[in-house]
């Protein structure tokens, strides 16, 4: 999720929501599931804030491009 991306109309901002949503799972999704299945209460917890700071930077990448930041032009 690095590319820059305009997002116009709430048609592409769910365009987006998708996508972002795959890419957070593919990257954080399995470790979830590996540590529920075969880890650790504590491998749980970091999988699972790990996959919660995914989501969460994700959001705040576009809360800052809504606001103009023009650190991510």
């Amino acid at each position: 999720m690095d590319d820059a991306i305009k997002i116009d109309n709430r048609g592409d901002f769910g365009l987006w929501a998708i996508e972002a949503a795959k890419q957070i799972v593919g990257d954080q999704g399995f470790e979830l599931a590996r540590a529920a299945r075969d880890g650790t209460e504590e491998e749980l917890r970091v999988a699972g804030n790990a996959l919660g700071q995914a989501i969460t930077n994700a959001l705040l990448d576009v809360y800052d491009g809504l606001m103009g930041d023009g650190e991510n032009d």
